[in-house]
């Protein structure tokens, strides 16, 4: 029992110093993008689209297949290279995911001009399956729940598939975008985190000084005092 206890309390004493050491790093933490909700829907809109243009768009000649393709992996990869800056720069981190969330309004709207130009209908509240699609694509973050269901839906379905999945990533980008204004209130960037690091370096060398200096005049004293001493001693003999 008594082992048990004094390992818990290594435990907890071993994670209070990892806590203690990550909060002085003047780095930010590097989120692990790939747990991302935001990410996950993102990662599944490149792959959608990818089938998407190979479904229904000519293999030759069209410039739509390149830039949606690139709208799509644009509005992914930011997000992985916003995490990765967000390491020295909060600045550009919301300016990199920024980017990313333009890069998937442009695909949205390539999705509805396809509808548009071939006269279907781009689906709303009113539609029977609208509210069902927008459930599917809400639950579902994962490449394997769509990549044989896509295989399956006509040009209209899919398109409004990827609307939904538009929309909802969209939404998830703004409330990302909130999390790390408050992160950059509540922690400062780069330069306020090194301003933080030298100053409580300085605080610590002051007070150090200041210890030192008491423990020498203690010191001297101690040794004025066994000096009188000594001299009583020597007058007496």
């Amino acid at each position: 029992m008594d082992k048990m206890q004094d390992q818990k309390k290594e435990q907890i004493h071993s994670q209070e110093k990892s806590h203690k050491q990550e909060k002085n790093t003047i780095f930010g933490k590097v989120a692990n993008y790939k747990e991302l909700h935001v990410y996950q829907k993102a990662e599944v809109l490149v792959l959608l689209t990818d089938v998407f243009c190979k479904r229904f768009l000519p293999p030759y000649g069209d410039r739509r297949v390149d830039q949606m393709n690139m709208a799509a992996r644009c509005g992914k990869q930011n997000i992985v290279e916003g995490c990765e800056d967000g390491l020295t720069s909060s600045q550009m981190e919301v300016n990199l995911v920024n980017v990313g969330r333009s890069s998937f309004q442009e695909l949205r709207e390539d999705y509805e001009d396809f509808l548009k130009r071939n006269a279907l209908p781009i689906w709303n509240h009113s539609h029977p399956r609208f509210d069902g699609i927008v459930d599917y694509c809400r639950k579902n973050n994962d490449w394997d729940a769509y990549k044989e269901l896509v295989q399956k839906l006509s040009a209209e379905e899919f398109c409004n598939m990827a609307l939904s999945l538009c929309h909802i990533t969209d939404k998830m980008f703004d409330g990302y975008l909130k999390h790390l204004e408050k992160r950059f209130i509540e922690e400062g960037g780069i330069k306020e985190r090194m301003h933080a690091a030298r100053t409580g370096y300085r605080e610590g060398v002051d007070r150090r000084l200041r210890e030192l200096e008491a423990e020498n005049q203690r010191l001297k004293a101690e040794n004025e005092e066994l000096r009188k001493r000594l001299e009583a001693r020597s007058g007496k003999g």
